[in-house]
């Protein structure tokens, strides 16, 4: 770890964040990790890794980064305006950072939050067997300008850049979702209502979880006076006590007393934590089976976003010293075709 990654300029919301913690509920600590896992899929398979590491999460906005020993970087999540030095770069696609050099992020053009993996990666100590920084729990800080993280030693360095299509998750989707234990505490009538609108993000809304706005009536549950608070986790859809949904996120709390009408899928959590203000959202019920079916694909994910990468072809106007590469190999009297 004899490398640093330097923090020249920050976003407000940047932190360390990976695939978060399991199995610490029982001391009231919830997952928390990347806001979308997938993101960081899709990292490791643009930089060849075994697995998915710890990132540099942004939200909305990121920063200014240097390096002070060369590493392959890859760019994942929400698209964002980046370049190095003066030369725009792709999003959704791994790039060689040399030291020296600069990579300024700017806003997200859509969807919310953003990533920036490091091949070598970050190499600060892990916490509960995390490297993630949980804001609500106390676990890390936010960063600022001026910090400097450990920086692995990466590899592979001289990889070729790669790069990924991606399905757009950031402007909006369907959530499918499953029952719960609270689901029946909302009538037939009410259950189909919900099915049946579409939602649209609303601004308020953090890492611990999102509201959404409707125009229709409210969502009320039949719920006993008094209902006792219970364990809930991040997906869960609860109804406030005025009937209005919101859907919990990586750093939900993890008892809860709001009646919950179902779970979204951890498949389609990424869709709901990327969607920018006003996007249009709607929820489709799947059966218990159903759910287990679509977990089933999930299992071999970064092998297939592996196999979807391909070698990164650099636009020609976007490259600033193109004259200085040899274009033409060799001469030709022109009439090859007829010899």
């Amino acid at each position: 770890m004899s490398g640093q990654i330097l923090i020249l300029k920050a976003g407000p919301g940047l932190s360390v964040q990976d695939l978060g913690r399991v199995g610490q509920t029982h001391i009231g600590l919830s997952r928390g990790g990347a806001a979308d896992r997938l993101a960081l899929y899709e990292a490791a398979a643009l930089l060849g890794l075994r697995a998915p590491i710890a990132a540099i999460e942004m939200a909305a906005i990121g920063g200014d980064f240097e390096v002070t020993q060369p590493t392959r970087i890859a760019l994942s999540g929400a698209p964002m305006r980046a370049s190095i030095d003066t030369r725009p770069i792709s999003w959704s696609a791994s790039h060689l950072l040399q030291p020296g050099q600069i990579l300024r992020i700017g806003a997200a053009t859509t969807g919310v939050y953003g990533y920036l993996t490091f091949a070598g990666g970050i190499g600060i100590a892990p916490r509960l067997g995390s490297r993630a920084t949980h804001l609500s729990a106390g676990l890390g800080a936010a960063l600022r300008a001026g910090a400097r993280l450990p920086l692995g030693r990466d590899n592979a360095p001289e990889t070729g850049a790669r790069v990924l299509r991606c399905d757009n998750r950031f402007k909006g989707a369907t959530l499918r979702y499953i029952s719960g234990p609270q689901t029946e505490l909302f009538d037939a009538v009410t259950r189909a209502r919900f099915d049946q609108t579409t939602f649209t993000r609303s601004p308020s809304g953090n890492r611990q979880g999102v509201a959404l706005d409707f125009e229709d009536a409210l969502f009320a549950a039949q719920a006993p006076d008094g209902l006792a608070s219970d364990f809930i986790q991040e997906g869960d859809i609860q109804m406030t006590g005025t009937g209005h949904p919101f859907v919990l996120l990586a750093e939900c709390q993890t008892i809860g007393g709001y009646p919950r009408i179902g779970t979204v899928l951890n498949c389609d959590i990424p869709k709901i934590a990327q969607a920018p203000a006003g996007a249009p959202l709607r929820f489709a019920h799947v059966t218990l089976a159903e759910a287990d079916r679509i977990a089933a694909t999930q299992a071999g994910l970064l092998q297939n976003l592996r196999r979807q990468t391909t070698d990164l072809i650099r636009d020609p106007r976007m490259i600033p010293d193109l004259l200085g590469y040899q274009l033409i190999s060799g001469v030709t009297s022109g009439r090859d075709p007829e010899e």
